[in-house]
């Protein structure tokens, strides 16, 4: 099968978010599976217009720059469109169209309008109105984005999402028929996030003593993703457990806000606020942390969760969207309600076994459960899917 993504970011090339690994690890598990893939996505500088990486053609498309954003995403779309025009003439019709997100609806639907070629996929990985953290945003820009998001799954043969609550939120707001839509769990290459690490040490490159537990939260900085909750639940942590420490990584509009809340807190020096992190120092804090911290108000799957699991972490996590579906309660994570209190309640739960061996049991199992979401076994049940079309 010849199966063409569409995608504004990947891995080999403009990383942004979690998109980027869903798009390359997908697609390096169905070529591995016998499928021709051709990526589509921006160039970065100093690469390559077309690549071959792991068995998958990478094609990089030049796109001019624009201060309106969904201006430039436009952009990209007539790009990619005339790439995949030229792709298709030296390597034949493709099976499949597979776009990723709104960003390439435009795409999408100018392949359909002007070829005729109705055999699209659309991936819908997060809403306009999760990213605002369950809110419409009343303007302008988030309007044509969700209008991208109405037309990706008009205008698709079939639709994926990345977990149950997902689904529901495509249905309620974009009108999006039921059985056109299938929920597909994303994967993780656990050997990707595992490494031997003197956890200690790490801990004390952040001016943390090496025996103090430290709680992790890994991500974006905005309302979306919840930090600001973890923010009013650290003092309710230390008041039971003083000698818990915090790290705060990640970029965002609410990162100035999280480091100002924590020293009015008067907790400051009790957390880590680290900023933007290397793949390396990633891996370092999911591999020397204790436990991981994931607030969300919105979540549509939380590859982090996996991620935590393959470093053996146990996770506390807002039971909203994948993670509220994947975690079994008190096996592999603590679920609890979108409220500092019940997010505190969760971490002194952890915290409360001072020979650290709940954490621990909890984390083996952790690991296990990591190792069932192989991307191969994922790439299967989107083959499926295509075969519906």
């Amino acid at each position: 099968m010849r199966i063409a993504f569409f995608s504004w970011e990947t891995r080999n090339s403009i990383p942004v978010g979690g998109v980027a690994a869903v798009v390359t690890h997908l697609g390096e598990a169905l070529a591995e599976l016998g499928h021709e893939v051709h990526v589509f996505t921006r160039i970065d500088g100093g690469k390559p217009e077309h690549e071959v990486i792991n068995g998958v053609h990478e094609h990089r498309c030049v796109t001019p720059g624009c201060e309106d954003f969904i201006e430039y995403m436009d952009h990209m779309c007539d790009s990619i469109v005339s790439q995949y025009h030229w792709v298709k003439n030296k390597y034949g019709e493709f099976d499949v169209v597979h776009g990723h997100d709104w960003h390439v609806v435009n795409a999408l639907a100018n392949i359909k309008a002007n070829t005729g070629f109705d055999r699209i996929v659309w991936s819908c990985h997060s809403t306009e109105y999760g990213r605002n953290g369950n809110q419409h945003a009343d303007n302008w820009f988030s309007g044509r984005i969700r209008h991208r998001e109405w037309l990706g799954g008009y205008l698709a043969k079939q639709a994926t999402t990345v977990s149950y609550t997902m689904k529901h939120e495509l249905m309620r707001e974009y009108q999006t028929p039921e059985d056109k839509i299938n929920v597909i769990y994303n994967g993780t290459d656990v050997h990707e996030v595992r490494m031997n690490v003197d956890a200690g040490r790490v801990k004390e490159h952040y001016n943390i003593w090496p025996l103090d537990p430290v709680i992790l939260f890994l991500g974006r900085m905005s309302y979306q993703k919840g930090p600001d909750l973890l923010v009013e639940a650290v003092p309710k942590v230390l008041a039971e457990n003083p000698n818990a420490r915090f790290i705060f990584a990640g970029t965002g509009d609410l990162l100035e806000h999280v480091r100002g809340r924590l020293d009015y807190l008067g907790v400051g020096g009790k957390c880590r606020i680290l900023g933007y992190v290397s793949d390396h120092e990633r891996r370092e804090l999911f591999n020397s942390c204790d436990i991981v911290c994931i607030p969300s108000r919105n979540e549509p799957f939380g590859i982090i969760t996996l991620e935590s699991w393959a470093a053996g972490k146990p996770v506390v996590a807002c039971d909203t969207g994948g993670p509220g579906e994947i975690i079994d309660n008190f096996r592999t994570g603590i679920k609890v309600y979108q409220t500092p209190e019940s997010i505190a309640w969760g971490l002194n739960y952890l915290l409360g076994d001072k020979t650290g061996a709940g954490i621990k049991k909890m984390g083996e199992a952790c690991r296990r459960e990591a190792e069932k979401y192989d991307w191969k076994q994922i790439a299967k049940q989107y083959v499926k899917v295509y075969g519906k079309i």
